[in-house]
């Protein structure tokens, strides 16, 4: 039978609808009567008691907020009557003990790889177009333009027939709103690759490199670094126009710092030494295409999944999140975890009201205290230009349950898992120990998988409830429903649905095991997430200014 209510935690003081609910109907839980005061829609709570104003709102067992005036039992939760607010944190010693699941079944399973020279193992074989600067971005769409149509790699076959066909009835004279468009075909994603074991080309177009601070260029520097270090790239062209900020010997020096041992091809052109713009874009063409050789006689092997680096994203995210999604992506986490591998949980905005956990889970002194100061700065930093991190939930957030940052944090929180925290990063730090590492990134959905795959990410998990198509350039990203209905109505985006978990169809730990037998064949190439499918290659770099 489908559970109608929840209750997460066994200290909260209210119940989450996980269907609708309405106004007079008495609500039974754990043999006590709710008179509801409100219809509560599905994603949405309740309160289990009188509140008045200054209680606290207890949810997920933590402080997620204080009633501002008083409250019925049995009335709805809402931004009226429910204001943000999240206990204050502070180092604690590390006494912490983790009871890992049962990994036997998964014990001795591998994937199919690409090994790099340095003992990482991608997921992927990608070609990666750097751009020191915007101002080569045109350059760089028309070599994609060029290399994608001519091998293989694009995915817009289906729509430039469509827009053929309406020119054509244009032409004839026909009705355009009863045009046919039913024999038009979709585009086949791998068929019709020239490069069967290159993954696909991938283009970084940005907006920096020259006109902002040095300190944005020389951050850039570093993510564009750590890309073309990426476990999934196996060759990089540069392009640079010659005078910006972001110069090209800065960038190579990034590279040899993060990688002394750095031995995949590298071509670097400069636009204001070439002798025109067609040179330019013709040299990059014919380097790239003998390179795109060169990589393609390299074939996947077989590597255990402690090889795996995990990346746990949500956006989009509704009141079903922290119920069915992360919590199950959550488990997927410690599975890799206990078998060794590497889990990156980021989104510091998205973690405020779990600070104390994540702490006390935090085996480093030294790491525990950096996730202080980079948390307290962070907030700090929004807090003075009037805003913060309670600011950090959006329309679409509220609109389905997510009614303060804290709720929204607590929950997303949950795709992090159990395990001990083993190191803290900065933005664009490598994840260097295996577990579960903190990345300080933006909660903003392309910001933060852009720096989760600079941290080393080879996989991204990312839940949504509300449904989002974004994608990673060089990580590919697997897109992870929190219920049946966002399935339904957006299944061209949606590689798992952990709607039976809301159902009741399916435990959390059930739902955990497949979303792992979901990254284990997408790690080797034999099922492509949608995000991949649709080329959705999305790349922010974060300024360090403020962005929740």
């Amino acid at each position: 039978m489908v559970t109608r209510i929840l209750k997460i935690h066994p200290n909260d003081n209210v119940l989450v609808a996980l269907q609708n609910l309405t106004k007079g109907e008495t609500i039974i839980y754990d043999g006590h009567e709710y008179v509801l005061q409100d219809d509560i829609q599905a994603k949405h709570k309740f309160f289990m008691q009188d509140m008045n104003a200054g209680d606290h709102i207890i949810m997920y067992g933590v402080l997620v907020g204080k009633a501002q005036h008083f409250i019925l039992k049995g009335g709805l939760m809402d931004t009226e009557n429910t204001k943000h607010a999240s206990d204050p944190y502070e180092f604690k010693p590390y006494h912490y003990e983790w009871h890992a699941p049962d990994v036997s079944k998964f014990q001795y399973r591998t994937f199919n790889g690409y090994v790099r020279n340095d003992g990482r193992v991608g997921t992927a074989n990608y070609w990666l177009f750097i751009p020191t600067v915007f101002c080569e971005n045109r350059n760089l769409d028309v070599i994609r333009e060029a290399l994608h149509n001519e091998l293989g790699y694009a995915v817009t076959d289906k729509y430039k027939s469509y827009a053929h066909h309406l020119v054509e009835a244009y032409k004839n004279g026909e009705d355009l709103s009863e045009a046919d468009t039913s024999s038009i075909g979709q585009a086949n994603h791998v068929a019709n690759r020239i490069f069967k074991n290159v993954d696909g080309i991938k283009f970084l177009n940005h907006q920096g490199g020259c006109g902002g601070t040095r300190q944005d260029a020389a951050v850039l520097s570093k993510l564009l670094a750590a890309y073309a270090d990426h476990p999934n790239v196996a060759g990089v062209t540069v392009l640079s126009l010659g005078c910006q900020n972001l110069q090209v010997q800065d960038f190579v020096d990034d590279l040899k710092q993060r990688s002394p041992n750095f031995d995949k091809p590298l071509f670097i052109f400069e636009q204001q030494q070439s002798q025109s713009e067609e040179q330019l874009v013709k040299e990059a063409i014919r380097k790239t295409f003998i390179g795109l050789t060169e990589i393609n006689k390299i074939e996947r092997q077989p590597a255990p999944l402690s090889k795996l680096v995990l990346g746990v994203k949500c956006g989009g995210s509704d009141g079903f999140s922290g119920i069915s999604a992360n919590p199950a992506v959550g488990y997927t986490s410690d599975l890799l975890v206990a078998l060794g591998g590497t889990v990156l949980l980021a989104e510091f905005p998205e973690l405020c009201g779990a600070e104390q956990q994540l702490i006390d889970r935090t085996k480093d002194e030294a790491a525990a205290r950096k996730f202080i100061q980079l948390m307290t700065a962070y907030n700090q930093a929004a807090e003075n230009v009037g805003s913060g991190f309670f600011m950090n939930p959006s329309p679409g957030n509220i609109k389905d349950g997510l009614i303060t940052d804290a709720i929204k944090s607590t929950g997303a929180a949950k795709k992090g898992g159990t395990s001990p925290v083993e190191d803290v990063l900065d933005y664009a730090e490598p994840a260097t120990k295996p577990g579960l590492n903190l990345v300080c990134t933006p909660g903003n959905d392309v910001e933060a998988t852009t720096g989760k795959a600079a941290s080393g990410a080879t996989l991204i998990l990312f839940t949504t409830g509300l449904g989002t198509p974004t994608g990673n350039p060089v990580c590919p990203t697997i897109k992870v429903s929190t219920n049946n209905a966002l399935t339904k109505r957006m299944g061209d985006i949606i590689d798992i649905n952990c709607g039976p978990v809301i159902e009741g169809e399916k435990t959390i730990e059930q739902m955990g095991e497949d979303i792992l037998e979901y990254c284990i064949k997408a790690a080797s190439g034999e099922v492509i997430p949608k995000a991949v499918l649709l080329n959705q290659d999305d790349f922010i770099p974060w300024k360090r200014g403020v962005s929740l």
